[in-house]
């Protein structure tokens, strides 16, 4: 009997009739409000309508994957720490839920036959060794390191992160498909920004109030969320927006502009021209903001690409923002700040070049799989913070590293290829959006770490999503042409 009720339900859920579709979702969404309704009372009303917004979603992201999109990006850009507010043994994260939801819908729709085929591109089965291999590496840190239950569904994350690069690949099919994702990425990257900088110019006291009421979400609150050059209040802030961390927002603001900087030039923008540039200057200020170096010089590797491919015009644009960084009076802090980081006299850049010496002490003791991801087995070696490419040899050994590393070649070998097989001028600036947005990852993964740390599962999604989605484009440009 509750097979049978359950199954008409699934029928009338994804019925291809949209009246009957749209019925079952208004009674979804009649009885989660009456639920709504009664949760103030007891919650209030902020947490009532943080419910509500979840329900609602919620039933848009079962009648359309692609909904599930854009609440990830909502999370990942805009409040990737956050955490709903109870708890069932842990307290889940919007970006579990988030991640939860898209992965839910795509497998049910898989099984149930919706999707009739499942696509694992031609990186596919290299990002599934990769994953192998981190499962084996976590697995044999057990040994040595048991793990607690936050670092086991931090863990989770991090492997759901890179799995969201099939979801991606098998969800986004079309050209149309392409460009709706890649607005949501690029509005809700703006949001971001503008958040950035908005927390920046308001005198710290608003700042301050503001994250106090986000505290309840588990968000840090009080001066001592604010961020400064040398850890100095008296000296220069340094601005976090929602990502907590100056380095971490700067790593979001690279790829933010690096998908903006095509659709500033290209034939066929997927907004307006003036838009896309207030976009993308927003992105820039908030980067420039953080006073990361690592930030800068990763959004420099990704105008330099695709300028060198494609978009001469970028030159004259890079040129002219060097010269104002060098020359403008306002900006002398920030050019010092940066020369003292390459000759290494400030004390960050001291301090991680002590971390990459300690990382590799640990990765002579053991080379071949790592630690794993929950501790170190030695006393005198720990699991540092110093690089990309080190703390994933540290976690994972030299083999994950080679992997990640065959991952990202095969990667750039298929873009390149693409590229030069010829796509439409849309499809280009995606491309090239995308791809000059991972090289600038993979530049700031020099100097940072965020891109494979499990105090940071949201920015590992925002990798692997950007690689789902060029990865996706390709696919899709393959495909139009076999049509054609």
């Amino acid at each position: 009997m509750l097979q049978n009720t359950y199954q008409n339900f699934q029928n009338a859920l994804f019925s291809p009739n949209p009246l009957v579709r749209g019925l079952v979702l208004a009674g979804l969404l009649a009885s989660g409000l009456l639920l709504i309704t009664l949760f103030i009372g007891a919650a209030g009303p902020l947490l009532a309508l943080v419910a509500a917004a979840a329900i609602i979603g919620g039933a848009m992201i079962l009648n359309d994957t692609h909904w599930g999109f854009v609440a990830l990006c909502g999370v990942l850009f805009l409040i990737p720490f956050a955490t709903l507010p109870f708890s069932i043994g842990f307290k889940p994260t919007f970006l579990d839920v988030a991640l939860g939801a898209l992965f839910f819908v795509w497998l049910f729709k898989l099984i149930i036959g919706q999707q009739e085929e499942f696509i694992a591109s031609p990186i596919g089965l290299l990002v599934v060794l990769f994953l192998l291999l981190a499962l084996f590496s976590f697995a044999l840190g057990l040994a040595h390191s048991p793990a607690s239950t936050f670092l086991l569904r931090r863990f989770l994350e991090i492997l759901i992160g890179i799995a969201l690069f099939f979801v991606v690949v098998n969800t986004v099919r079309s050209e149309a498909e392409a460009v709706w994702v890649t607005r949501w990425v690029m509005l809700t990257g703006w949001g971001a920004a503008a958040i950035a900088v908005l927390f920046y110019v308001l005198p710290q006291e608003f700042t301050v109030g503001i994250l106090d009421r986000m505290a309840r979400f588990d968000y840090p609150g009080g001066f001592g969320a604010l961020r400064f050059i040398e850890d100095d209040p008296a000296g220069t802030m340094r601005a976090i927006g929602a990502a907590v961390d100056p380095n971490v927002l700067g790593g979001m603001m690279i790829i933010v502009a690096a998908l903006l900087l095509p659709q500033l030039v290209s034939n066929r923008p997927i907004f307006p021209r003036w838009l896309t540039f207030l976009m993308l200057a927003t992105a820039v200020l908030a980067l420039y903001l953080t006073y990361s170096r690592s930030a800068l010089l990763g959004l420099a590797s990704a105008v330099a690409l695709l300028a060198v491919l494609k978009y001469r015009r970028l030159i004259p644009l890079g040129v002219a923002a060097g010269l104002l960084l060098l020359l403008l009076p306002v900006t002398q802090e920030y050019v010092a700040r940066l020369l003292e980081g390459f000759v290494g006299q400030d004390l960050a850049t001291q301090m991680r070049f002590g971390e990459y010496k300690d990382a590799l002490i640990l990765i002579e003791r053991y080379p071949l799989f790592g630690v794993g991801f929950t501790g170190t087995p030695d006393m005198d070696i720990y699991l540092g913070v110093s690089m990309l490419y080190l703390i994933i040899a540290e976690n994972m050994g030299l083999i994950g590293l080679v992997m990640f590393v065959a991952v990202m070649a095969g990667f750039f070998m298929m873009a390149l290829r693409a590229w030069r097989g010829g796509l439409n001028v849309r499809l280009e600036a995606l491309l090239l959006g995308y791809t000059g947005a991972i090289l600038g990852a993979l530049v700031s993964g020099v100097f940072d770490h965020y891109w494979f740390n499990m105090t940071y599962p949201h920015m590992t999604a925002l990798f692997w999503l950007y690689v789902g989605m060029a990865t996706a484009v390709v696919l899709i440009a393959r495909t139009s042409d076999a049509e054609g």
